[in-house]
């Protein structure tokens, strides 16, 4: 009878731990579509991505490079201080996206041209995504509002 009872208690400790397993492997498979990786303009020309990675460039809307095309394309230049990327985009733009200001992109890297599915830009006047402000502070571009 004791014999029997430390047998159950192995098994259904075995059965949990293939079902954590299995839960937790079912979970990083469904994830790996869904986490896209941020990279800086220098980071992208040092090492570019394959053209099939999804990520997020982040940086200022570089001054004097955004041309409108022919529909809804957009293109402009994204940089960090150091590195200049161009982005084009099909779509219609954030109503406070413009130059000299932070913006954040998502997309693909193909011929050296980031080619954006989705730009976000600030939300308001002072605001700037966090990857953008810690990527333009290691690059000593930064220049916040103190206060």
């Amino acid at each position: 009878m004791k014999n029997l009872k430390k047998q159950r208690r192995i098994q259904v400790i075995a059965l949990a731990t293939v079902a954590l397993v299995l839960s937790t492997a079912l979970i990083g498979y469904a994830m790996r579509d869904g986490i896209n990786f941020f990279r800086a303009p220098t980071q992208i020309l040092a090492e570019p991505p394959a053209p099939s990675e999804v990520f997020r460039i982040g940086g200022l809307v570089e001054e004097g490079s955004i041309v409108r095309g022919q529909g809804k394309t957009i293109r402009f230049s994204v940089t960090d201080g150091n590195g200049v990327v161009p982005v084009t985009y099909t779509g219609v733009l954030p109503d406070l996206f413009e130059e000299n200001q932070g913006m954040v992109g998502t997309g693909s890297y193909i011929n050296g041209v980031f080619e954006a599915s989705e730009i976000l830009a600030k939300h308001d006047e002072t605001y700037m995504p966090a990857e953008v402000v810690d990527m333009l502070k290691q690059q000593g571009v930064y220049k916040g509002t103190e206060g």
